[in-house]
């Protein structure tokens, strides 16, 4: 998505619209308007349903319950609570469960004190599974999913009737999979996860459409309806297979992982094809939330999910309003040059954009210190600011180590393409002492004021520095290109072997997108990697 200009300025791209939030935020926007949406349709009898007010109790006892239990076990764990993430799990609950009305009631409207402390228990089972079933800092299980499945577990063992049943009913709804399907779109678009909750999508469709045609003979004109309307499908793709705390860092392995979902979610549908039954484990059957705990575990065996805990170093100014933080991990920290990390900074003050951020990783592997990069105009966010203002010493978590934005294997000669402190990645890989035939084009909107300068001279790397204006003392073997900002054309114009290269380019969004595209023309093949505000 590049940005047209016109006599107003340039105009804002999805990147840039969904980048003014943090990722948590965004979701719970999403969240929030679908159940908007839901209630007015019950409301109105669009949808079959407890009344407007049985919805209600039911959301206020899932919300109250998610984030109180999340600050008490927070402060027995001594960890600071995060309470948007406890009003996401509330939400997504709300989704899961249809608390059945209570007979009592008469009009078959009610929720029923019982049932309300079901959803309440669920809740706390969620909360409590983010402590419990963790290792080292990292969520093992999908807090939602952990709490539906352990709270039918525990009706069983006390041998009740489920009095609230985890029917996904809600998320799977004709008249609201319009809203699903977009709030999904803006939250896969916003986590680049597009392909992985399409391989969930496709794989369990056809499973289940394969199941639908042929195991039970549905016309197929009937099957897809019943596939997007009795499954939810669309919803779990969006807000559950690909949630971040529970994700493997590597693509292939997430969609693997995806796959597994996929398939288990079909699988009860499709058993009927291959003549099998679908197993059962004591009031356990394969439902949408067991699929996406063994998901997890699957993801879980698939890489080594360490939360990593850092001591503060120090900062420093690289140049004009980026800074550069360092730190000492307690444990060493494996990683690929290339990869991110995901920093937990609770901190007082905190803005819409939350504590929690993803940042590139700028030193080699081989380095005692891990530092990252960031910039810190003015008005800057509460968590930039917090980090910026680490004092030595300072404890700091991050969620782990992630991404695919590494150089291939083998001795391709390779373009790498950054748009200000999108070079962090580049000098970690370039730095990592690596002997591959590289150039960099690299654009800043002042010459004079190029972050890592001197680590880039260092590197030895030959770079285009792309700038309205040619610096005062270009470094010697530096080209400078005069141009407001990096451009397909430019990139051709300074590297003309560019068609023999493999590209890769980071920076913000809408650089990514617009050489991205000029790039797919003229290169062997284009890898990009950006910072969208998560």
């Amino acid at each position: 998505m590049s940005t047209s200009r016109t006599s107003t300025g340039p105009r804002p791209s999805v990147d840039a619209i969904l980048g003014r939030v943090s990722m948590y935020r965004l979701t719970t926007i999403v969240l929030s308007a679908i159940v908007a949406v839901y209630l007015l349709f019950t409301s109105t009898g669009v949808i079959d349903g407890l009344s407007t007010l049985g919805n209600l109790a039911a959301l206020a006892v899932l919300l109250v319950a998610s984030v109180a239990s999340n600050r008490l076990l927070g402060l027995v764990w001594r960890r600071v609570p995060h309470d948007e993430s406890a009003v996401i799990t509330a939400l997504l609950l709300f989704f899961l469960f249809v608390p059945l009305p209570e007979a009592a009631s008469g009009s078959g409207s009610g929720v029923g004190a019982a049932n309300l402390l079901w959803l309440a228990a669920a809740a706390v089972l969620a909360s409590a599974s983010k402590y419990l079933l963790a290792w080292r800092g990292r969520h093992v299980l999908n807090p939602a999913a952990a709490g539906a499945l352990l709270v039918v577990v525990a009706q069983w063992a006390v041998g009740r009737e489920s009095s609230i049943n985890a029917l996904w009913q809600t998320a799977a709804t004709q008249a609201l999979l319009p809203f699903v399907a977009v709030g999904a779109l803006l939250v896969l678009w916003r986590t680049r996860r597009l392909d992985v909750g399409l391989v969930f999508v496709v794989v369990a469709a056809t499973l289940v459409l394969v199941g639908l045609t042929v195991g039970f003979g549905t016309p197929l004109s009937q099957a897809w309806q019943t596939a997007l309307y009795s499954y939810p499908i669309v919803f779990m793709a969006g807000f559950m297979v690909t949630e971040p705390l529970t994700l493997p860092p590597r693509r292939v392995q997430q969609w693997l992982v995806a796959a597994v979902m996929a398939v288990l979610l079909g699988f009860p549908t499709f058993a009927d094809v291959l003549g099998v039954q679908a197993p059962t484990w004591g009031p356990l059957t394969m439902t949408p939330e067991l699929a996406i705990v063994v998901g997890n575990l699957v993801a879980f065996a698939l890489s080594r999910r360490t939360g990593v805990v850092l001591r503060t170093t120090g900062s420093r100014r690289l140049a004009g309003d980026t800074w550069e933080v360092t730190f000492r991990p307690t444990r060493p920290v494996r990683f690929v040059p290339g990869q991110y990390l995901e920093l937990h900074l609770p901190h007082r003050g905190v803005d819409g954009r939350g504590v929690r951020r993803v940042f590139s990783i700028s030193s080699p592997p081989q380095a005692d210190d891990l530092s990252v990069a960031v910039r810190v105009p003015e008005p800057s966010s509460s968590f930039k600011q917090a980090l910026v203002g680490l004092r030595e010493g300072e404890r700091v978590h991050a969620t782990g180590v992630h991404g695919d934005f590494v150089w291939p294997r083998g001795g391709r000669p390779l373009l790498l393409v950054a748009g200000g402190i999108g070079v962090t990645p580049f000098l970690s890989q370039l730095r990592a002492g690596e002997a591959r035939d590289v150039v960099l084009v690299y654009g800043v909107p002042d010459g004079d004021v190029v972050p890592y300068r001197d680590e880039l001279v260092a590197t030895g790397v030959r770079v285009v520095l792309v700038s309205p204006e040619p610096p005062a003392d270009l470094p010697a073997d530096w080209v400078h290109v005069a141009a407001p900002v990096v451009s397909g054309d430019v990139v051709a114009e300074a590297v003309p072997d560019a068609a023999e290269r493999v590209a890769y380019v980071s920076g913000p969004p809408v650089m990514v997108s617009a050489v991205r595209g000029d790039l797919r023309r003229r290169c062997a093949k284009v890898r990009t990697d950006y910072f969208s505000g998560y």
